[in-house]
């Protein structure tokens, strides 16, 4: 042999380098190799994810180590060709669904064209990673009848968990805390809040148990000022507000929360970031993501509610 290298040198290189892969994650691996894509999908007319989300999508764009690309999508009214959210039947770029390593849903009763239904249906059965918020558990509401019907319930309780039921009135506001076992998750990093001293949204509580049999609760909220004190035995006080679960073998991560004022707050916004990371695969930062807002930039002081 004119050279070691030829088989012990080669046996030891192909032996860290096996190291290298074992030790890395597969997913985290692939997300790294590239700037991954994340689509919002929003259209909602009620909670302003036409200005939340791209807020968001700002502050993908700050996080350290990692190159996010984002693309926002929002309904628009054909005749005006203007960004509408109260027009329930058009979002405009489905297509770069075909694109992207995670969606972000922020939808409330839309009644799409079949084409721009089948996007988001062929997105969400594709195996990749999907995170909803609020009004998602019922982005759509076709009249009776129509073909498309079946998926004004269907979507949120397969997709997300459940379907929309109902809420503890728009005058209540929600106190939030981890769910027990759950504070060292690594999408509540930087989630600071206990039943002690809750985390206090202006999100009205949803009513969303029982949940899918694969749905793990990450935060409970309790209902303030409940318009539904009198009827605790059908709806409780306290409902979870943030959970995981898996669709065709992806993750998936949802929050009722999404009031516009929200995500004014530091572990709203650290919430929603780190559930992409972690529905990527992808490890959540020490201490959670970067959600450092600047002044005046657009969202950081919420609209009011539609």
């Amino acid at each position: 042999m004119s050279s070691c290298l030829s088989q012990k040198g080669c046996l030891r290189i192909l032996g860290i380098a096996a190291l290298i892969v074992c030790l890395a994650p597969v997913d985290a691996f692939c997300a790294k190799r590239k700037r991954p894509h994340v689509v919002f999908v929003t259209g909602d007319d009620e909670y302003r994810s036409e200005i939340s989300m791209p807020f968001i999508a700002q502050l993908l764009s700050r996080q350290r180590g990692v190159k996010f690309r984002s693309t926002v999508l929002y309904a628009v009214d054909p005749e005006t060709g203007e960004r509408n959210p109260k027009y329930q039947k058009n979002i405009e770029g489905l297509e770069v669904l075909k694109t992207a390593d995670v969606a972000v849903f922020f939808l409330r009763f839309r009644a799409l064209p079949d084409e721009q239904l089948k996007l988001i249906l062929d997105y969400v059965h594709s195996g990749k990673p999907i995170v909803g918020l609020r009004t998602s558990t019922h982005a759509f509401r076709y009249p009776g009848g129509h073909d498309n019907a079946k998926y004004n319930d269907s979507f949120g309780q397969d997709v997300f968990g459940q379907k929309w039921i109902t809420h503890h009135g728009h005058r209540s506001t929600t106190d939030v805390w981890p769910a027990a076992g759950t504070a060292e998750h690594p999408i509540l990093r930087g989630i600071y809040a206990t039943q002690q001293s809750p985390l206090r949204c202006s999100s009205w509580l949803y009513h969303v148990t029982p949940l899918a049999d694969d749905c793990k609760p990450l935060l409970i909220g309790k209902s303030i000022n409940s318009n539904k004190t009198d009827r605790q035995d059908r709806f409780p006080l306290t409902q979870p507000v943030a959970w995981t679960k898996t669709y065709n073998g992806a993750r998936v991560f949802f929050t009722t929360l999404g009031h516009p004022k929200d995500f004014e707050d530091d572990s709203v916004r650290r919430l929603l970031i780190n559930g992409i990371f972690w529905a990527l695969g992808m490890d959540v930062p020490p201490g959670g993501a970067n959600v450092e807002a600047r002044r005046g930039e657009w969202g950081w002081q919420a609209p009011d509610t539609h």
